[in-house]
């Protein structure tokens, strides 16, 4: 029996462990009976005093163990009934044991001796029986009394669901299938649903693989074809309106070795003890199927969400490759991030290929997530060579020889492989070593020639005629050396020291070696072959080495083979034995003693290859798996040994074209081929590989092409009665929310009857399919209640039946108000609105159904929330709702009719208001032909979508109106002929995506408005950017010109003027920029005979436009004039020429600069000034700076009002500029003047003197043409005797003599500018007389000090000083004032200041020097000296004139007037001859 019992009951230690021995059983059983009577009296002395009165139910025991928070921490072991009189009547006391035979003894002597005792007994007997017999009738009293009470309260029919049956746990083989069964009662009847791993079981999402049942009370669970994914806990929950109850099972994967895989954690049941709790474990935003190149590197990762969240809680993350487990390695980093677990490829190889699975094992189960990575070949080094070979490894590794093998590359480069290189690498240094001279088409070979006790790495290279392969990885490194010695130099430890031990045999001196036992040939190819053997029983001395030798069959010749070194290992590779010939072998043992007896020899052995290349596959046959991926089975290689794996290749049909599916063979003959095109058809054939090559390929297959494949339909939901009559009901339902990846083709209806809640049997309610999700069931009977059930079909076949629906009672209705709508659809979801549709309710009540309400409210809203989108009912069976974008809704409908509003409608689904990525809009386009047509364009089709194209959300039929065009993924609905009864809402829907829709409103403005874009399109206008304008170029030429907006190369342009046609010659010159548009003619001048219209008329294929521009009158003689004018100024411009004509320029010094601008001047380019029509002569050589012409007036007066002119000219032709500055030229100019000196007045001041009070202020300059108003009190001051005004230097002053208190008030000075002026003001005020008083008291002592402290100038300076050319000036004059006086020196009223040629001094404050040390020409001029402090100013003026001695005429005053003139051009000219100067003076 315990060898069927559930693995997961052998670990509690209380399972039926009182009944598995039978003596045990016996023992306790004899306990029991002797005990009897002694219990059996108690109870009935017990019975007797309560009656006969039920015995009340126990309460059903719990083994959990709780916290004191009651917190499941574990289990507790029940003890069961009879445990305690088993302890008690078997005790390891042999005391107590003796004392119960003892009573035992005694009790069968009494009860066998005495008759009274067995009368008692009979007595007894009876009395129980009847007691029994009472006890019995009650309850069944009880028993009818109760089911009668159900019977007449229909609720006491109700309960929770219990287990009959429970589920039992499997252990079973890979690839078999299981079932799960359970008996479930309760009434109502329960709902069940299947849970692995405590995450529910979806059949549809995994088809296939799990296939559910229930009939008649009986659940079962079928999982097809387990893998060790299915090891698993297992369990089924039963819910109703009372309650809920679950039973558990596990379900165990061997693997075919006979072993569970170790790998899988073993299924926990119920609470973690651990924790108290059961985790959930979820992996979300996982890798898909990946592609990748050798020598990239690549990140596999998915998110892991355990629920509960607890601190530092860290699972067992594994991941796998073709079901083996992956270790951290330089190859794969592994991480785990506390939420995120990611494996790192760090350089891709081929054997990185493979079905990679993540495994999240926690306490309570483990999750898992699977995923192919595909690695092709890098790009090779020589074009068409092979791709490398890969997973070489070392299988023999001994002293001598190292076996390597290798699988051989799916890509050849389109050439045969000639054949393998091995190479060997000693570790620890980067030198690579060719092991074979020539290439080996066997992928094994064995590496000679090793250094005993070094490890080495192994690669090897592909070759064919084409060139050589890159290296495959490097093999793992491995030693040279025998296992024997491999395990003596790890050693075992002692257990009591921990020191290694190593055991050697005792030499035996002397004693030659006896013969090798059990030679033979393990390994035979047509390149090398390998020999094995085990050492002599009697080895004598200890390093027994080997000769090996060869016979060819059919002589009695050996020959040695290893003749200088013998052979260490009991192993050896012959090589370069001829092919095809017959050879025997032996094998000699030697020492230092001698050389032994040779072994037994070994049979003929023909050279060549023992294993020969598999045979092709057969029977290739693609199936459809998804959108980008076909599965591809096959039938094995009939002869095959050793196989390696299978190699895929595929090509798109009619290309001839093959690519490989997967560059690392595979063991199974089913590989999905991922990473194709959808829509395409493909072609696959397959080869089998072994060690010794490659098969022929398989026939190709049929072509497949590449798109999802379908299943059946999930169940259809929400079923609905929409009307009843007494005999039929109208039921609607929802569509499945998987249809399977084809349209369903329509639906079969079920119904049953039920009677006092028993559900009866289901009837077909129609045969052949409906097409829509309402259908009326006829020939049911009225005031029953039925049930129904739902299932859709598509062209994969029916699906499953729906639930049962809710039970209905056929009964007419008779309510006023209509039904509820049905069939609610969601269309166009964007982040603001959406498209809600319905059908109208099948039953109109009483009257006809007038109108629509649409209700609305957020999904996780109570129902209280529910609000109208629509106030006033409407009519259409479809509304646009504007939504809060992010949100979720949900929806619903009711109908009216004059009677009221009916009932609501099915709730829909929830809807985000989210516009999905890459959601586009219907589109449009009026061609060039002026057709109209609308254009809807999805990119994520799926091989079965198609457009779908609707009027006010009813689909198009009648193509009279509309023709649809659908290409790729584009569709378009094209007007025929546009008219008004074509205005609508026009909607485009994609079937099988996830409601990919658009819509467009034809109203009747945009109507009108497309009907003028079509007639522009049926007879277009070329577009301007500018109409027909006429400019002016230079030389005075005129430029008409316009530029088209479009046009293409083909279009042509006609030159009109006054109705008839222009051409190209030399009055008009055409010109047409086909890529800017830009149409132009230029005529060389205008002619009174050109005045009138000009016209281009333009024509682009069927294409028009023209434009005209009128030149006449005087717009026309504005033209010519304007023209003519611009030439001459061409010709101008040709020579020298004013830039910037002559004009003027005041400085804030109150200076007058002329200037002008000129270009194209060259070094003969000579510039004349001249002043009312006579040259003017500077002081200076004349010259260009800057390309600007200047002269300076330094302090301007009335004399200097004049017509000023400049002249340039060379042999080009010259040019002339003008400036009056006479009247008002010269009155503008004085004015601006005027305008800087009363900008640099200082504020007006008040000081006494002898005489009275004196206000005054200071200019920078002062010119006697400056116009000065006093005012008192806002009105001009009458001078008089009293009141006086003057300028003295720089100070504009009021004097007044004597003042009273009648002058006190507000005094100011206007400058005059001729614009505004500007006016500066002061207060005079006082005290009265008292301020008058003291003003005349102190005028005395203010005259003393005025006079005393004034800066003057004592004298010493002389009016003229004529100086001639190189000699030294020295002038001094003497100073007074207190405080000191500040001095300045000025030349021609222009500040100086001490330098190496005129050095000026002040010393103690007395002395003013004025030293020129060599004097030239250029010193020249009006000197003056300005002394001043702060009771006044004084200055002294001097001329100074120098001379040349030589020059003819005598002395030349070179001061000349005060004009300095100041000629600057871009470049210095040479000195410019000029006539002789005029007396300015």
């Amino acid at each position: 029996m315990s060898g069927s019992m559930p693995f997961y009951q052998k670990h509690h230690r209380h399972y039926d462990r009182g009944y598995r021995s039978r003596e045990t059983e016996s023992k306790l059983s004899q306990y029991q009976t002797s005990s009897r009577y002694t219990a059996g009296s108690s109870t009935s002395a017990i019975s007797t005093s309560r009656g006969l009165s039920p015995v009340p139910k126990r309460a059903k025991p719990t083994y959990l163990a709780v916290d004191k928070e009651n917190q499941i921490i574990g289990y507790v072991v029940p003890i069961f009934r009879g445990s305690q009189e088993f302890v008690t009547g078997f005790s390891n006391t042999e005391e107590a044991r003796v004392r119960d035979t003892a009573a035992y003894m005694a009790r069968r002597d009494l009860f066998t001796s005495g008759l009274e005792m067995e009368r008692s007994e009979q007595i007894s007997r009876r009395e129980t029986m009847r007691e029994s017999a009472e006890r019995i009738s009650l309850n069944k009293r009880i028993y009818e009394h109760g089911e009668h009470f159900k019977r007449i309260n229909e609720d006491s029919l109700m309960h929770a669901p219990e287990f009959v049956i429970k589920p039992r746990s499997h252990t079973v083989w890979e690839k078999q299938c299981v079932r799960l069964h359970c008996t479930v009662s309760g009434w109502p009847d329960p709902r069940v649903v299947w849970y692995k791993n405590n995450v529910a079981i979806d059949p549809i999402g995994n088809a296939g693989k799990y296939k559910l049942e229930s009939r008649y009370s009986v659940h079962s669970l079928e999982i097809n074809r387990c893998d060790f994914d299915d090891t698993a806990q297992y369990h089924v929950s039963a819910m109703n309106s009372k309650g809920e109850q679950s039973a558990y099972a596990s379900v165990v994967v061997k693997r075919f070795k006979g072993e569970i895989d170790e790998s899988l954690p073993s299924p926990r049941h119920g609470p973690v003890s651990e924790y108290g709790i059961n985790f959930q474990t979820h992996i979300v935003d996982k890798f898909g199927v990946s592609f990748g190149r050798e020598g990239e590197t690549m990140s596999l990762g998915c998110t892991v969400i355990i629920y509960p969240t607890l601190h530092l809680y860290k699972p067992e993350v594994q991941w796998y490759r073709d079901d083996v487990l992956l270790s951290p390695s330089k190859w794969n980093h592994m991480h785990w991030s506390g939420d995120r677990a990611t494996l790192t490829l760090t350089h891709l190889n081929k054997e990185d290929e493979g079905l990679y699975t993540l495994r999240v094992t926690t306490k309570s189960g483990y999750e898992t997530y699977s995923a192919y990575v595909f690695v092709k070949d890098a790009d090779a080094e020589v074009e068409r060579a092979p791709g490398a070979p890969l997973d070489v490894r070392c299988l023999d590794a001994n002293k001598d020889y190292i076996i390597v093998t290798w699988k051989q590359p799916a890509v050849d480069g389109g050439d045969s492989i000639l054949g393998y290189f091995v190479d060997r690498c000693e570790v620890g240094t980067t030198h690579w070593i060719q092991c074979n001279d020539t290439p080996v088409k066997f992928a094994r070979f064995p590496v000679t020639g090793l250094v005993e006790g070094r490890s080495y790495l192994f690669r090897v290279r592909a070759i064919n005629k084409s060139g050589m392969s890159r290296p495959s990885r490097v093999s793992e490194p491995v030693a040279a050396m025998d296992p024997s010695d491999r395990a003596r130099m790890r050693g075992t430890s002692a257990p009591w020291t921990g020191q290694i031990i190593v055991t050697e045999e005792e030499p035996a001196e002397g004693v030659v070696p006896g013969r090798p036992l059990e030679l033979q040939v393990t390994e035979a190819t047509k390149n090398y072959v390998v020999l094995s053997w085990n050492p002599p029983g009697e080895k004598g001395l200890e390093g027994v080495m080997y000769y090996v030798e060869k016979c060819v069959s059919g002589t009695d010749s050996w020959q040695r083979v290893n003749t200088e070194i013998p052979v260490k290992s009991p192993r050896f590779a012959l090589f370069d034995l001829a092919e095809g010939k017959s050879y025997s072998f032996r094998v000699r043992c030697c020492n230092s003693a001698g050389v032994g007896e040779p072994s037994d020899p070994t049979e003929a052995i023909t050279v060549g290859d023992k294993l020969d290349i598999p045979s092709a596959p057969s029977k290739v046959v693609p199936t459809r798996n998804t959108d980008t991926s076909v599965v591809v089975s096959w039938v094995a290689s009939s002869e095959a040994k050793e196989l390696v794996g299978y190699y895929i290749e595929g090509s798109i049909e009619g290309s001839n074209v093959w690519e490989p599916c997967n560059n690392k063979p595979v063991k199974a003959t089913r590989f999905i081929c991922h990473g194709l095109m959808t829509g395409e058809k493909y072609m696959f054939r397959v080869r089998a590989v072994n060690a010794a090559g490659l098969s022929q390929f398989s026939p190709e297959s049929e072509a497949v092409e590449v798109k999802a494949a379908i299943a059946s339909p999930a169940p259809p939901y929400g079923i609905t009665v929409l009307e009843c009559v007494c005999d039929s009901m109208v039921l609607a339902w929802k569509q499945p929310s998987f249809i399977g990846g084809a349209d369903i083709t329509g639906y079969f209806v079920d119904y049953r009857e039920v009677t006092d809640g028993v559900p009866g049997k289901w009837h077909e309610a129609n045969i052949k399919a409906i097409s829509d999700r309402a259908y009326r069931v006829s020939d049911l009977k009225e005031n029953r209640k039925y049930q129904f059930q739902v299932r859709a079909a598509n062209m994969a076949g029916v699906g499953i039946p729906s639930l049962p629906s809710n039970t209905f009672l056929c009964e007419e209705w008779t309510i006023a108000v209509p039904g509820p709508p049905h069939d609610l659809q969601v269309r166009e979801v964007r982040n603001d609105s959406l498209v809600l549709l319905w059908k109208p309710p099948v039953y109109q009540g009483r009257d006809p159904v007038n109108g629509f309400y649409i209700d609305i409210k957020e999904a996780d809203a109570p129902e209280e929330v529910w609000r109208g989108v629509n106030n006033k009912a409407t009519e259409k069976t479809f509304i646009k709702v504007n939504l809060k974008e992010g949100e979720r809704f949900v929806f619903r409908v009711r109908a009216q009719n004059k009677a009221g509003v009916g009932e609501c409608s099915d709730v829909t689904e929830p809807v985000p208001a989210l516009t999905k990525p890459g959601t586009k809009e219907i589109v449009v386009d009026v061609n060039d032909d002026g057709i109209i047509s609308l254009n809807y364009e999805f990119c994520d089709l799926t091989p079965d979508s198609k457009f779908v194209w609707s009027k006010n959300y009813e689909e198009i039929t009648d193509s009279s109106r509309l023709t649809i065009e659908t290409k790729g993924n584009k569709s378009k609905a094209i007007f025929n002929t546009l008219e008004e009864e074509d205005i609508g809402i026009y909607s485009c829907l994609v079937t099988h995506t996830d409601g990919a829709s658009s819509s467009y409103n034809l109203s009747e403005e945009e109507l009108k408005r497309l009907l003028e874009v079509s007639h522009d399109h049926k007879f277009p206008i070329i577009p301007l950017k500018s109409e027909l304008a006429v400019e002016l170029l230079e030389k005075g030429k005129v430029r008409f010109w316009l530029q088209a907006d479009k046009i293409s190369a083909n279009g042509k342009v006609d030159y009109i003027f006054n109705e008839k046609a222009v051409s190209q010659g030399e009055k008009y010159k055409m010109n047409f920029d086909k890529n800017t548009g830009v149409i132009e003619m230029i005529m060389e001048s205008l002619t009174p005979a050109d005045e009138g219209t000009f016209t281009f008329q333009l024509q682009d294929g069927k294409a028009t436009n023209q434009s005209s521009l009128v030149l006449i009158g005087d717009v026309f003689k504005a033209l010519q004039k304007e023209s003519e004018f611009q030439k001459k100024e061409w010709v101008r411009k040709q020579g020298p020429h004013f830039i910037e004509y002559l004009g003027y320029e005041v400085t804030p010094e109150c200076c007058v600069i002329l200037k002008c601008k000129v270009g194209n001047v060259k070094k003969e380019t000579s510039a004349h000034w001249y002043k009312d029509g006579r040259e003017i002569k500077s002081d200076e050589h004349l010259g260009f700076t800057e390309g600007v012409l200047k002269l300076e007036i330094a302090q301007i007066s009335k004399k200097d009002a004049g017509v000023y002119e400049v002249v340039l000219k060379d042999d080009r032709g010259k040019d002339t500029s003008t400036l009056n500055l006479t009247d008002q030229g010269f009155k503008d100019l004085m004015n601006e003047v005027f305008s800087f000196i009363a900008n640099s007045s200082t504020a007006l001041k008040i000081t006494s003197t002898d005489q009275g009070i004196r206000l005054y202020t200071f200019v920078s300059y002062y010119n006697d043409l400056l116009q000065v108003t006093w005012h008192y009190k806002d009105s001009a001051i009458a001078f008089s005797d009293r009141i006086k005004s003057g300028v003295v230097g720089e100070q504009l002053w009021l004097q007044i003599t004597e003042p009273t208190e009648k002058d006190m008030g507000k005094y100011a000075i206007e400058f005059n500018d001729g614009k505004g002026g500007l006016r500066r003001t002061v207060e005079l005020s006082g005290q009265g007389e008292t301020i008058i008083i003291s003003i005349f008291e102190s005028s005395l002592l203010a005259t003393l000090i005025v006079c005393l402290g004034r800066a003057r100038v004592a004298g010493g300076l002389p009016d003229v000083v004529t100086i001639q050319e190189g000699k030294a000036l020295n002038l001094t004059c003497n100073i007074s004032g207190d405080p000191v006086p500040e001095v300045t020196w000025l030349k021609n009223d222009r500040e100086i200041t001490s330098d190496d040629h005129c050095i000026l001094k002040f010393a103690s404050g007395k002395f003013a020097s004025f030293i020129i040390t060599g004097v030239n020409t250029s010193d020249s001029g009006k000197y003056s000296i300005l002394v001043k402090n702060k009771y006044g100013t004084e200055s002294g003026d001097f001329t100074v004139s120098v001379f040349i001695p030589d020059e003819a005429g005598g002395k030349k005053n070179k001061s000349g007037p005060n004009l300095v003139v100041n000629i600057s051009v871009s470049w210095l000219l040479n000195e410019l001859e000029t006539p002789s100067p005029i007396d300015l003076s």
